[in-house]
């Protein structure tokens, strides 16, 4: 991927396509196409077709998707496996049409089965059934990541897939009823302090493990594949270490410097007891992540913690 190449980020806009967007710009690219969903709404596949038909990427970095946590996920079941399938659907078999020379679709670990092997390894995909919650997303997140397998196989496509773990970092949302565990827990605490409030309730009982990736480490993951990485397996990007959400929330009342109590509300769903990736495979292609959770937690906090 040459600094001159005409590469399409599709989602600049959310937090995956947003780093992208910084990595980009920092290693001197500077032919970026970008379109808000304004511009080009991605579930419209003339839309879509017009787009590569007149811009012609290189190159296509697919971070557009409907995103949300536990609540939305459930919620809005029907709204997340229809809006993901269409901008997959339609990107992909674009990139396919007008020559792209190379595509990278951003998936998730929620494609993984609800009591996968931990830590989970690329081959446990579809080896067990799925966590009932965001089951919707999760099919449609498989969906792309075998249509870019099946697409390489059929038409010798270079069109590659990662699996990112548990995301936080710049352009996070913060929204208490249909954000993820990290940043709702950092609003929690924020306000909880702010306020004065004696306790924050924290959904669940504490027990499940997760992994957390700052968002910048993944995007520099994602151009270091498309630089170098063009097999055909997806591959697990995360950092190899997990946490407990009892533990995460100490984590955030000590660095938001909150000094009241954590009540666990046991009466939420926890979601899938555990969920740490296997990273060797990364590992062994020579990337690994850089910023640690502390250290990324505080930066993030510092950030937005003015803007709730």
């Amino acid at each position: 991927m040459k600094i001159s190449d005409k590469i399409y980020i599709a989602g600049h806009r959310g937090m995956v396509g947003s780093a992208i967007v910084r990595k980009l710009q920092a290693e001197g690219y500077q032919n970026l196409l970008m379109r808000s969903s304004a511009e080009l709404d991605l579930r419209n596949q003339a839309a879509v077709e017009d787009f590569f038909r007149f811009e012609k990427p290189d190159y296509v970095f697919l971070a557009a998707a409907k995103v949300g946590g536990i609540h939305a996920n459930n919620t809005y079941r029907a709204d997340f496996i229809h809006h993901n399938l269409a901008i997959q659907c339609h990107v992909i078999h674009a990139a396919h049409l007008f020559g792209v020379k190379k595509l990278l679709f951003l998936g998730s670990s929620c494609i993984y089965p609800k009591y996968a092997a931990q830590p989970i390894k690329e081959e446990y995909l579809l080896s067990g059934a799925l966590e009932p919650s965001n089951e919707p997303y999760a099919i449609a997140k498989i969906a792309g990541l075998k249509m870019c397998e099946a697409y390489r196989e059929q038409y010798g496509s270079n069109f590659i897939s990662v699996m990112p773990t548990n995301l936080y970092g710049p352009n996070d949302n913060y929204d208490l009823l249909n954000s993820h565990v990290l940043p709702a827990l950092l609003r929690k605490f924020h306000e909880a302090k702010t306020k004065s409030l004696s306790s924050v309730e924290v959904w669940g009982t504490g027990m499940p493990m997760r992994e957390f990736l700052h968002v910048d480490d993944l995007a520099d993951a994602c151009h270091f594949l498309m630089m170098h990485y063009e097999g055909h397996s997806f591959l697990n990007v995360g950092t190899g270490k997990d946490i407990s959400i009892k533990d995460l929330a100490y984590l955030i009342k000590e660095i938001t410097n909150y000094s009241g109590e954590i009540i666990f509300n046991e009466t939420k769903p926890d979601g899938t007891p555990r969920k740490l990736l296997d990273v060797s495979k990364i590992h062994s292609l020579g990337w690994k992540h850089q910023i640690s959770l502390r250290k990324g937690i505080e930066t993030v906090y510092e950030n937005v913690k003015n803007t709730f």
